[in-house]
C-alpha cells in the first residue's frame, strides 16, 4: 500500500490519514473528490467501470466490482477504510445495497450522497412508474416513437415492444436483447435545451422515457418535452436501504465527514 501522510485520525491518535473510498462516478462523486484533493486524507474513489471511458475523479481510483458485500467489507478492512460515501448513480440499487451490508457488518460510517430528483412543473405530462418494465407496458398508449434515455443496461426492458420505433441515447452501444426497430445514439451530457429540442424534432418523437435521475445535465430532455406537449415516462427511484443518512450536495457530505473527527478537518 502505497504510504499516506500523518495525520490524527478521528480517535485523535496520530497515524495514517483517514481513508475515504467514494463509491461511484457520477457527477457528485468526482466533485467530492475534487474537494478533498490536497486535504489531508487519503481518498480513493471505486468506478464501476462499466463505461469503456470514464471520466476519472481527482485522486487515487480503482476499477472494478469488490464481489459483493463480503468483498466490499474485506476491502474496507484491508484498507483501513474509515468513512464511505455511496455517491453512486440513484438507479444503483445492488451496489447501494452492497454498501449498506458492508457498513453494518464492518461498523464503518457510511453516507449516501444523492442529488435531488426532478419535480414535474405546470405543463408537463408526467406518468411516473415503478420499473423499466412497468414503463415498457405503458408506451403503447402513448405513442409509437420513443426516445429512451434510460441507459444502455434498461434497453432489453424494450426488446419485446416490435411496434414501436426507438432512438436509444447512451455513452456506450447497447448490448442484446434489444428492440428491432432501434436507432442508437452515442453521446455524453450535458445536454443543451436547444439541442434537445432539435433531436425531438429532427427524430419526430412522441414519447419521452427516463428515469429520475436528477440533476441539471440531462434535464432539458424534460423542458423540451413540455414545450412539445409530449408524455413522459419517468421511472422512480428504487428507496436507499433503510437507516442510511443522506446528503443532497457535496457541501452537505463535507460536512458530515468533518463531522466525523479532527482528523477529517
Amino acid at each position: 500500500m502505497t504510504p499516506h501522510p500523518t495525520a490524527t485520525r478521528a480517535t485523535g491518535r496520530p497515524g495514517p490519514a483517514p481513508h475515504v473510498l467514494i463509491l461511484g462516478g457520477t457527477t457528485e462523486a468526482r466533485a467530492l473528490a475534487a474537494a478533498l484533493a490536497g486535504s489531508p486524507l487519503r481518498v480513493t474513489s471505486s468506478l464501476a467501470g462499466r463505461v469503456a471511458e470514464p471520466r476519472l475523479p481527482a485522486g487515487e481510483v480503482r476499477i472494478g466490482g469488490f464481489g459483493g458485500p463480503d468483498g466490499l467489507a474485506a476491502w474496507l478492512r484491508a484498507e483501513a477504510v474509515d468513512a464511505v460515501v455511496d455517491a453512486t448513480h440513484p438507479f444503483a440499487a445492488v451496489m447501494s445495497g452492497n454498501a449498506a451490508l458492508a457498513a453494518r457488518t464492518t461498523g464503518v460510517p457510511l453516507l449516501a450522497l444523492r442529488r435531488p430528483g426532478w419535480a414535474p412543473v405546470a405543463g408537463d405530462r408526467w406518468h411516473p412508474v415503478a420499473s423499466l418494465e412497468a414503463a415498457a407496458a405503458a408506451l403503447p398508449a402513448l405513442g409509437r416513437r420513443v426516445f429512451l434515455t434510460t441507459g444502455r443496461q434498461g434497453i432489453g426492458a424494450f426488446a419485446h415492444l416490435d411496434g414501436l420505433h426507438f432512438l436509444a441515447r447512451s455513452v456506450d452501444p447497447p448490448e442484446p436483447p434489444v428492440p428491432a426497430a432501434l436507432d442508437v445514439l452515442l453521446d455524453r451530457g450535458p445536454f443543451t435545451l436547444d439541442g434537445e429540442r432539435a433531436l425531438l424534432r429532427e427524430h419526430r418523437i412522441d414519447v419521452v422515457v427516463t428515469k429520475d435521475s436528477g440533476g441539471a445535465a440531462t434535464a432539458p430532455k424534460l423542458t423540451a418535452a413540455r414545450e412539445l406537449g409530449l408524455p413522459v415516462v419517468v421511472v422512480e427511484r428504487p428507496p436507499l436501504p433503510h437507516g442510511v443518512p443522506v446528503a443532497e450536495s457535496v457541501p452537505a457530505a463535507l460536512g458530515w465527514l468533518g463531522e466525523r473527527g479532527p482528523g477529517f478537518r
